[in-house]
């Protein structure tokens, strides 16, 4: 229910638009003068002010000023008996909403009202809209850890080049964070990074993935398709999971890598590509040669530099500041304030074995700020950690070392655990 504060020296005045405005199913909230309504919208939300300008302790103008500088978002529509055109332009200067002479016009007040409504809704899903761009540039790679450090380093050392990267780590390690921070330090950064999951595409559109195809090339074909080389080109190409792609799109890539130029499935023209390869894997592509799923030859233009990403139990230095940065971010995403973790809890977090890494990391503080109260307490670490990993059986043995002495806590945790078990 959208809440309006009604600022008016006449009291006559505020019940009557109180009586309209709660017919329309608004809540009202009313204010005397400017000084009430600064302190009233100091401590609460308003959708639209509706101000008189002749007030006494201070008026409406000096009031909108103010509230410009205090809640610059919130709609002010003036109301006075005193208008004038003069006054009007004063008050839409100084940044009202709009200007209705006294007696109002009820239909034109409910109809201002609304737009301003609409303007305000507006300037809130820009604001979001703007913090969704601005997430979506590339983060920080949180730590300082000697592994981060070291990676840090090796980024500024490589980007500037246009020497081929495989980034390799377990899922859930920040491997596409490394490539981006490549990408983004790079003299490509004007151009796109386009990416690509070798994982997420079946073997027999893999091919059309990455070269494109041409209208007709296979019954589905309807029309032409651009491939992600192509998008691409002049900007960086990131092969995630590359360990995954099969033979013969692995046999196209090295041909593309060798002469810079690809052909689109069911084409016969070759397209000239300049594209900046990284990829990554969570396999051991050794082992992956040696079993005859991945091509040695592709493996050595692609490994020019290797980046590898430690798992998080082997940073655990870093757990608090990535906790901090991820209360920070998610609390900031909820619209309340950031919560507060106590000490022996971080230490807590730090002794679970994260076998999801800074993925599992995230969602386990996402859970705490659910459900957790003012301050994040080791009881609550132990509850809501625990109770996230029931289901991952691995993770038990170590819980349970850590949790031993908590005997309700265990009794809990072997119940779930039977209950698992019953399921599998």
């Amino acid at each position: 229910m959208a809440k309006i504060l009604i600022v008016d020296d006449e009291k006559s005045i505020r019940n009557t638009l109180r009586d309209i405005l709660e017919f329309e199913k608004y809540e009202v909230d009313e204010a005397s003068d400017g000084m009430e309504c600064l302190v009233k919208l100091k401590q609460n939300k308003y959708d639209v002010l509706v101000m008189d300008i002749k007030m006494p302790k201070m008026d409406g103008m000096e009031a909108l000023e103010r509230i410009q500088l205090l809640s610059p978002d919130t709609p002010v529509v003036m109301i006075s008996g005193h208008a004038n055109i003069d006054t009007a332009v004063e008050a839409v200067k100084k940044g009202a909403f709009d200007f209705i002479s006294k007696p109002p016009d009820l239909n034109r007040l409910l109809i201002t009202i609304r737009n301003a409504m609409d303007k305000s809704s507006l300037i809130s899903e820009t604001r979001v809209l703007k913090k969704k761009v601005s997430q979506s540039k590339v983060q920080q790679i949180i730590g300082d850890s000697d592994p981060i450090d070291k990676i840090k380093e090796t980024i500024e050392l490589v980007a500037p080049t246009e020497a081929r990267v495989l980034v390799t780590g377990s899922n859930g390690t920040g491997k596409e964070l490394v490539a981006r921070w490549i990408h983004e330090k790079s003299p490509r950064a004007s151009q796109p990074i386009v990416e690509v999951n070798c994982a997420a595409i079946p073997a027999e559109l893999i091919e059309s993935e990455l070269f494109g195809h041409e209208k007709g090339a296979f019954t589905s074909a309807i029309k032409q398709r651009i491939g992600k080389f192509e998008q691409a080109n002049g900007g960086t190409l990131f092969l995630d999971e590359i360990g995954d792609m099969g033979l013969s799109a692995q046999a196209k890539v090295l041909r593309a890598l060798q002469e810079n130029k690809i052909t689109r499935v069911g084409g016969e023209k070759e397209i000239s590509v300049n594209v900046r390869i990284i990829a990554a894997t969570n396999k051991d592509l050794r082992k992956e040669i040696e079993a005859g799923r991945f091509r040695e030859d592709l493996y050595h233009r692609l490994a020019v530099i290797i980046i590898q990403v430690p798992a998080l139990n082997d940073r655990r230095e870093d757990i608090p500041q990535l906790v901090s940065h991820f209360i920070e971010r998610i609390c900031e995403d909820y619209g309340v304030p950031p919560k507060k973790i106590a000490a022996d809890a971080m230490r807590g977090l730090q002794e679970v074995n994260w076998t999801g890494n800074i993925r599992e990391l995230r969602n386990v503080v996402e859970r705490l700020i659910i459900l957790s109260k003012q301050e994040i307490t080791l009881d609550e670490v132990k509850r809501f950690v625990l109770a996230g990993n029931v289901e991952e059986e691995a993770n038990l043995s170590p819980l349970f070392d850590r949790f031993e002495q908590e005997a309700d806590l265990l009794d809990y945790v072997r119940t779930q655990f039977r209950a698992y078990q019953k399921k599998q």
